[in-house]
């Protein structure tokens, strides 16, 4: 391989043991980094991966958070919430950079010097691979397939109608796209189904959910240190005498589409709704939950 730029030249060769890869990607990206050229190959490799169709870990992305719930042999068992917050990240970001560039041009090079200090990029992408690692280690020790709930043409056109919503969509848009490359190179199999109508439909009985209303709990962890306050924002409703939770219900119903693809409500263990508990999971603080919410009973209880 051969670049050159303003007259330098620079060779590299690269040996196929030097690559534990099998295939070269059609992408090739070049980044200049001062007089040189740097050209990025990217290699895909295959993976034998061994699951049962039946034990599924269904993934629905949220604006701050992602909610997974575990299928195991088509029965619905745990369902994990990891908050990512990448909503409050992105609008915290676009707040300093409107008092960054506040009566300034971004085209002066102190300018564009402090926006590229900024690493937002590099925080929610950490916050993002932090949250396909959890889901690539839940995925690999229950022998599941990942189904991950995926924007369409159609929903993206809806989201956009309304001009306030334009910001949260785009976060919504790039954490479902970014998350799926993701996992995409992970050694597991990844299936993308549309998300539309999953947040609204009660996944037992298949009923139109017409209304959430927010609800904010608040639940005392044990750090390393110290005690720590940690603030969940939940969506609600009351259905049949029972609280469902949007976000859950989301990532149910993605999992029941690909489990049942004639629409039939979801399968619950021998313990019902009772045995289903929601877990908290921050990703800087490691992949161990630090509580659970009971969210499919009459009332949310936390332990």
């Amino acid at each position: 391989m051969q670049g050159s730029t303003y007259g330098v030249f620079e060779r590299t060769r690269v040996e196929p043991h030097d690559v534990p890869l099998t295939l070269l990607a059609s992408e090739l990206r070049f980044k200049i980094l001062g007089k040189k050229v740097i050209a990025h190959l990217t290699f895909t490799r295959e993976f034998d991966v061994n699951y049962d169709p039946k034990n599924v870990t269904a993934v629905d992305v949220n604006e701050n958070n992602v909610t997974v719930a575990l299928f195991k042999d088509g029965v619905l068992a745990d369902a994990y919430r990891v908050e990512t917050s990448l909503g409050r990240i992105v609008i915290a970001y676009s707040e300093r950079r409107k008092r960054m560039t506040q009566g300034k041009s971004t085209k002066t090079r102190e300018v564009r010097r402090r926006l590229k200090n900024l690493g937002e990029k590099e925080r929610k992408l950490d916050v993002l691979r932090k949250t396909a690692r959890f889901i690539e280690t839940l995925a690999t020790e229950n022998g599941a397939v990942v189904v991950v709930g995926n924007i369409n043409e159609n929903a993206k056109k809806r989201m956009e109608e309304s001009a306030s919503n334009k910001l949260r969509h785009r976060i919504h848009q790039w954490s479902v796209k970014k998350l799926i490359e993701l996992l995409d190179e992970k050694p597991i199999h990844v299936v993308k189904v549309s998300e539309r109508g999953t947040s609204s439909r009660d996944p037992f009985t298949g009923r139109r959910v017409r209304r959430f209303k927010p609800l904010v709990i608040r639940s005392a962890v044990k750090g390393v240190k110290r005690v720590k306050v940690v603030k969940v924002a939940l969506r609600v409703a009351w259905v049949n005498g029972g609280v469902l939770e949007r976000d859950v219900v989301g990532a149910v119903n993605i999992g029941s589409k690909y489990l049942n693809s004639d629409g039939s409500p979801v399968a619950l263990g021998s313990t019902g709704t009772h045995g289903v508990w929601m877990k908290l999971v921050i990703p800087h603080r490691g992949p161990t939950p630090l509580t659970e919410l009971q969210v499919f009973t009459n009332t949310i209880k936390y332990r």
